[in-house]
């Protein structure tokens, strides 16, 4: 630290004025929680979610919260390891949790938004941090939110390795906070899926969504206003808005545990499947791949068709907005397709095949949505 007599005013005016009006003897001053930050309620956070970080301890971390950074050691069963980094936030989700105090399952989805990416790589999440940052700290509030980011580090299998919460006062409205996630993980340099063993007739295994995650909530809150629906006595819709992301780390790290051969995965964010599926081409490879994605395969769920309906909202619109039902997608070597499909389906998910990967420009049979890897997504025939 600079040392206060060589650099701070020794006096109650601004710096550099050759105004002097020291404070009167006796006189307290003002402190910083005259400021709006509470130093002690921070403390107290920390001492609050101290045991639910505990539960996420992996092996190689070296220490636990409260430090400057966080150590960890590298797995040591591999060979040559590859770190795989993601961010990513819960959005104006939030805005809804916050509206109806709803704040124990955002947590989850803050882990799940990051480690769902991560995933895709192949890669095992090994570390999380968070970044919670309000106007003014409710400890009540921020531990249920940082408690269920523990939970949700639970089941990705990763430590709640550190985390920021920040008290900024006239920044944001009271009551509201906003998050954003980190995630590290680590993959062997041999085993990262890259999309460069796509073939055409692999086949495309959905995983599904717990409902719309944590995408398209300013979208879904036009709806509601537009709708004038009243989310407190409509308890089943809120409810299926505001249910936490899954997260699919177990089930698909025991399907790669099991030898399976997955080509390609894809986590279906923002943009859903029509922007989302293309980014699981490489780019030397993206003019010559499309999807080809069964309409009749899943039957669409409630939220998305009151959203569909209430909304107004087109069937291409809707589908590059929200996951509609689908929160992952492997692509699968055929021959692998049906014990993908098993192992998924033991390890707990709603799985079933979804379409096929086929070769851009191929007629396409049925009610298809195409979603070629270098051009707009189309669909043909019907979705009801």
């Amino acid at each position: 630290m600079t040392n206060p007599t060589e650099s701070e005013p020794k006096a109650n005016h601004p710096p550099g004025s050759s105004a002097s009006n020291p404070l009167p003897a006796g006189s307290n001053g003002l402190t910083y929680r005259d400021a709006g930050v509470d130093i002690d309620a921070g403390a107290e956070l920390i001492r609050r979610i101290a045991p639910a970080a505990e539960r996420t301890r992996r092996p190689e971390m070296l220490d636990g919260l409260g430090g400057f950074a966080a150590l960890t050691r590298v797995p040591t069963h591999l060979k040559e390891p590859v770190l795989v980094t993601g961010t990513d936030g819960v959005g104006t989700k939030l805005k809804l949790a916050i509206d109806h105090d709803r704040h124990d399952g955002v947590g989850q989805d803050l882990v799940a938004m990051c480690v769902n990416d991560v995933l895709v790589t192949g890669a095992e999440p090994l570390l999380f941090l968070d970044y919670f940052a309000t106007a003014a700290l409710d400890v009540e509030v921020a531990t249920r939110v940082i408690t269920g980011i523990a939970r949700g580090c639970e089941l990705a299998g990763c430590a709640l390795a550190g985390g920021e919460t920040a008290e900024m006062p006239g920044f944001y409205h009271r009551g509201d906070y906003d998050l954003a996630g980190f995630c590290v993980g680590v993959v062997e340099r041999s085993r990262i899926i890259r999309g460069t063993d796509l073939a055409t007739g692999d086949v495309l295994i959905a995983l599904a969504s717990s409902g719309p995650h944590a995408n398209g909530f300013s979208l879904i809150r036009r709806v509601l206003t537009d709708s004038g629906i009243d989310l407190a006595r409509e308890k089943e819709l809120l409810e299926q808005l505001l249910t936490p992301t899954r997260i699919y780390v177990a089930a698909v790290q025991r399907l790669l545990a099991a030898g399976i051969n997955v080509h390609a995965m894809c986590h279906v964010t923002g943009g859903g499947l029509p922007e989302n599926l293309p980014r699981m081409f490489p780019k030397d490879r993206a003019a010559d791949l499309a999807c080809h994605v069964d309409l009749d395969s899943w039957t669409l769920p409630d939220v998305f068709a009151w959203l569909r309906s209430a909304g107004g909202i087109a069937d291409l619109e809707l589908l590059r907005t929200f996951n509609c039902g689908v929160g992952f997608v492997l692509c699968i070597a055929a021959e692998d397709a049906d014990r993908a499909l098993t192992e998924l389906t033991e390890a707990g998910e709603h799985a079933w095949t979804l379409g096929t990967l086929a070769v851009a420009g191929t007629a396409v049979a049925g009610n298809c949505l195409e979603v070629p890897g270098d051009g707009s997504a189309r669909i043909h025939g019907q979705w009801v």
